[in-house]
Order: C-alpha cells, then structure tokens, then sequence
C-alpha cells in the first residue's frame, strides 16, 4: 500500500480486515468485533474497492484470502502486534486516569476530600491541575473543569454547582496589611485595587498567602469555604458580594458519558454541588 492509499484508509477498517482474515467468516469476525456481520460485508467491500484489490474469495463455508489479502495481512500483523503492545494497558488492575482541573483552591479541598473522589476500592486515578488559568478541555487539556463561569465554547457541556462567596481573613491579633497576591484572579485584583499603601507582603501564588495569614502578619481575601474551615483564622471584614460568583462542572460531550468519568463528575458533585463549608 502506497501513502496515499493508506491516508485514505481509516484503522478500524484495517483491524476488521484482521479479524474477517485471521477468523475466515463474518460470523465470527463479528463475535470479536461487536459488529453485525452485514456491516462487515460491507465494510469489506468498500476496502477492497479503497486498495483496488480483491481481497477474499467468498464462499458458501466463508471468506478465503486471495493472493493479495494473504500478502496483506502478513504486512499487517506486525503493524497490529506493535500497534497492541503500545496500546496495552500495563501490568496490573490499573484505574482509569482522569484529569481533573480547577482552581488553587477548589483543588485544596479536592485532595483533601481523595478519598471521596478515588472510592475504595479506588476504581480511578486522579491528575490534579491546579490553575487559575482555563484548561482547554475542547483539545483535552483536561477532562473535567471546575470554572467561575458557564462554558459558552461549542461541544462542551456545563452543571451549576455553587454559589462561591470571598471574604478578608487573618490570624488573631494580626496586623491590618494586606497579602497582595500576584495572579490574574478577581481576588487578587480586588485587593490591589483596594488596598492603597496598606500591603504587608506579597506572593506569587495564592497558596502562600494563605500560609502566610496563618502565620499572622497580615489579611488575605479567600473564599469563605477555605477561611472558614482553618481553625487559625477569623473573618477580618465582610464577605465582599462584587467578587462572588457561581461555580461550574465543565467537560467535554464525548467524555461525559465515559465511566470513569461519570463517576468522577458524580463524586465532584456530591462534594461541592451543596457548597463548600
């Protein structure tokens, strides 16, 4: 088979070439491929017409190579074999990976919530992508999102889970400066522009300035889920209302009814589709 012939053949058609060739019938071709022994007639017929080529002899018992299809499938049972050992699952019951994108803090509550997400047995692995940057699930960036708005982009399907509301927090008898975080956040933006001449110290992540409030030297503004539940902290102000925003599940279409997956979203779910306290 030239180049051109084979950009114009799609793989599946070639395995069930394999299967019709090594099992000598659609019947049983059928059996190992899921698919109806017409559609594989069919499927064939519209191979050989493809290469050019007659590749069986049918008859009433089955389906017989010709030359050509004997010549075939010797080229393509090494392709297979390299195909299925690159394509193997390793050794061992592995769970299914799923990547799982959100926020700084939407992911601290996550991990700490693994066991919920993993279930025991675990029956999935999960790749956590903290960033407060939006993954593309459309090019499978990541497979799920936790997003501060609806998804607007074509294929991708979206579920409210929460209302998130942000709040300023500190150690008792802290000082008043603020912990300027430098991220493109709501947060982080809201305490730049309100903060004036009133900046303790400064961060690059939002991770740290949490560390950094529980050491107690000075305010950060986190969401009231995170602030609320750190034994060292206590509300330092009013929730701020023009930064709280509701929270979404975001994946892809073809993803979401994989099982892996579906677990995954109903777990993700059942964690923060009530809230996060």
């Amino acid at each position: 088979m030239n180049e051109q012939t084979l950009s114009e053949v799609q793989w599946d058609d070639l395995s069930a070439f394999l299967s019709v060739a090594r099992t000598g019938g659609l019947s049983a071709a059928a059996r190992s491929t899921g698919s109806s022994a017409p559609t594989l007639g069919r499927r064939m017929r519209a191979l050989e017409r493809t290469l050019g080529r007659e590749l069986f002899v049918r008859r009433s018992h089955g389906y017989d190579l010709t030359d050509a299809g004997r010549t075939m499938l010797a080229e393509l049972e090494g392709i297979a074999g390299r195909i299925e050992r690159i394509t193997a699952r390793p050794a061992g019951d592995v769970p299914p990976l799923v990547k799982l994108s959100a926020g700084t803090w939407t992911t601290l509550v996550l991990v700490r919530r693994l066991s919920d997400l993993v279930n025991d047995p675990q029956d999935v692995r999960i790749r956590f992508l903290a960033a407060e940057d939006i993954l593309n699930i459309g090019r499978r960036e990541a497979v799920i999102g936790i997003r501060n708005r609806q998804p607007v982009e074509k294929g991708l399907a979206g579920r409210k889970l929460a209302r998130v509301h942000f709040a300023p927090f500190s150690a008792p008898g802290a000082p008043d400066g603020w912990i300027k975080v430098h991220a493109d956040t709501p947060s982080a933006r809201w305490v730049a522009s309100n903060s004036g001449d009133s900046i303790a110290h400064e961060v690059s992540h939002p991770r740290l300035a949490l560390d950094m409030a529980l050491s107690g030297v000075g305010r950060v503004i986190l969401p009231t889920f995170i602030g609320d539940a750190e034994a060292g902290l206590q509300r330092a102000g009013d929730p701020v209302p023009e930064i709280s925003h509701d929270q979404w599940l975001v994946t892809h279409d073809d993803d979401r009814s994989l099982p892996e997956v579906r677990r995954t979203i109903d777990r993700v779910v059942r964690i923060l589709g009530r809230g996060l306290k």
